[in-house]
């Protein structure tokens, strides 16, 4: 446990010391109070629409910051060959991967922090109320949808041959399954036969990201969150999977050959 969690502090540190997360924020932190500056005939629902894009904003923030520092950990280890040395510690190879993991899923859950705390202090300045419950529900839900997409990356970097394709075909992955999963099966109903049972088959087995990505909803509209019946299975759905996407990265990194 211990090189597990010396492994992801260093992960931390990696983050603070680059400028992902910097230059993300300020754009976020600027269009948020340009936006929140804007006041068109005193209409009240501005705020709701600030809100609606500032937590788009977030979202599109959160996966570039997942994907962009999980995918690069073991190249970065490969390429300046201090890979070995961590491994000679000793290090296990399932210790690797979970240091890598809950580094970066740390990471992105200090960012979120930032980022939801910002946020909730521009709203509140415009609708004078503050509803801390909903906020902190709907960062924990997206934060537990971001360990899917570390462990997804994670996965990937041990599959493709590059950060580039990792980092690419994770976001698009990502981006596809939060816009369309929704819809996947109304398709499959409506298309029938083999490609809409395939259709209901990729339905069933793609982690439902968009149930946290939904969760913005009952922020801008001021509806009450879901209670704990909700929220619970949510969450361990997340963590099954994200369990999951880290036990097929550890089959597949315990029998790859380091130099390749």
């Amino acid at each position: 446990m211990n090189a597990i969690w010396a492994i992801a502090i260093v992960v931390l540190k990696e983050m603070i010391r680059r400028k992902d997360f910097y230059v993300l924020f300020i754009i976020t932190a600027l269009i948020t109070l340009v936006m929140g500056s804007i006041n068109i005939f005193n209409d009240q629902s501005i705020a709701g629409y600030l809100k609606e894009l500032a937590l788009l904003l977030i979202w599109v923030c959160s996966l570039v910051i997942a994907i962009a520092t999980t995918a690069r950990q073991l190249y970065a280890e490969k390429e300046n060959r201090t890979i070995f040395p961590l491994l000679a510690k000793p290090v296990s190879r399932a210790q690797l991967l979970l240091g890598k993991f809950f580094g970066c899923w740390l990471a992105c859950g200090g960012a979120l922090l930032v980022f939801y705390l910002f946020l909730a202090i521009v709203a509140a300045s415009r609708e004078h109320s503050l509803d801390v419950g909903s906020y902190v529900i709907a960062m924990l839900l997206h934060w537990s949808a971001l360990a899917v997409v570390v462990g997804m990356a994670l996965l990937g970097s041990i599959v493709f041959a590059a950060p580039s394709s990792n980092g690419t075909i994770c976001f698009i992955v990502a981006v596809a399954i939060l816009w369309l999963e929704r819809h996947l099966n109304t398709v499959a109903l409506q298309t029938g036969g083999i490609l809409g049972t395939i259709t209901y088959l990729v339905y069933f087995i793609t982690p439902r990201l968009d149930w946290a990505f939904d969760a913005r909803e009952f922020l801008i509209f001021h509806d009450p969150m879901p209670g704990f019946t909700v929220l619970g299975p949510a969450l361990l759905f997340y963590a099954a999977y994200a369990s999951m996407l880290l036990l097929t990265a550890w089959v597949l990194f315990r029998r790859r050959a380091l130099n390749t």
